[in-house]
């Protein structure tokens, strides 16, 4: 299978080790990763500040970049920005008027993968011969529980690592308090959801904090850093892609 590979604007800015580990895996898997070096951010920021007309360059260029036929899949290591591209692209299409981009937006978006939910759901596979000896939470984040629908394919991915302790914590499917712009403009709100998200890591004895977002994980990480907890963040394709050394 071809790939396209959608690195996010976050992680291109400040997590680009997911990026490469997410290479690394689909690699492994004997999947063929295409990376289009002209593709920018998503527009998400945008759409969830009320900005959708001017996000609508930005969706131009992911469509541009992207719209190549001979990609199998797109694949994100990102819930939110996959839901982005499935959720609302399709609605900012049709109220700009154009038919071309609503038409190559309908053929792309249904292309358009999380990590997990490509391994899982498209490609059959659970067991991706990773190793990775921790005690290990995980926080679904909300974009892909409630908007992506992902059920169990990160818990069924994780457990299938060798040498992982798979810990549960105490209200899992609780907003860790980032969402975007709302830890910005909803800041003692954020502040208040994201130290009862961290007092459930710390307390269920975990060594690493996973998820399938980087920006649910920089909000949680800040604050295990912050509290000197010892507590690292960790996004799961890092973990999937991790094999036993020696």
């Amino acid at each position: 299978m071809r790939v396209g590979l959608f690195i996010t604007c976050l992680g291109d800015t400040l997590f680009p080790e997911t990026g490469r580990a997410t290479v690394t895996l689909l690699e492994r898997l004997g999947h063929t990763v295409v990376f289009p070096e002209g593709q920018t951010c998503c527009g998400q920021m945008h759409v969830n500040s009320g900005y959708g007309e001017e996000a609508l360059p930005l969706m131009r260029r992911f469509v541009e970049q992207f719209g190549d036929d001979d990609l199998d899949a797109i694949v994100a290591p990102s819930g939110s920005c996959v839901a982005m591209v499935r959720q609302h692209y399709p609605r900012l299409a049709a109220e700009a008027g154009d038919p071309a981009l609503a038409e190559a937006v309908a053929a792309l978006s249904p292309r358009v993968f999380e990590l997990c939910e490509l391994l899982v759901g498209e490609l059959g596979v659970e067991d991706v011969g990773a190793s990775y000896p921790h005690r290990v939470a995980y926080h679904p984040s909300c974009h892909g529980l409630r908007m992506l629908r992902l059920g169990d394919a990160p818990l069924r991915l994780l457990r299938g690592v060798r040498g992982i302790e798979l810990l549960e914590i105490e209200e899992a499917e609780s907003c860790c308090g980032f969402g975007g712009t709302f830890a910005v403009k909803n800041v003692d709100v954020s502040a208040a959801m994201l130290a009862d998200k961290v007092q459930h890591v710390l307390g269920a004895g975990a060594e690493v904090c996973t998820a399938t977002d980087s920006s649910c994980l920089m909000h949680i990480g800040g604050a295990l850093r912050r509290q000197r907890s010892g507590v690292r963040a960790v996004h799961i394709a890092e973990i999937l892609a991790a094999e036993e050394s020696g």
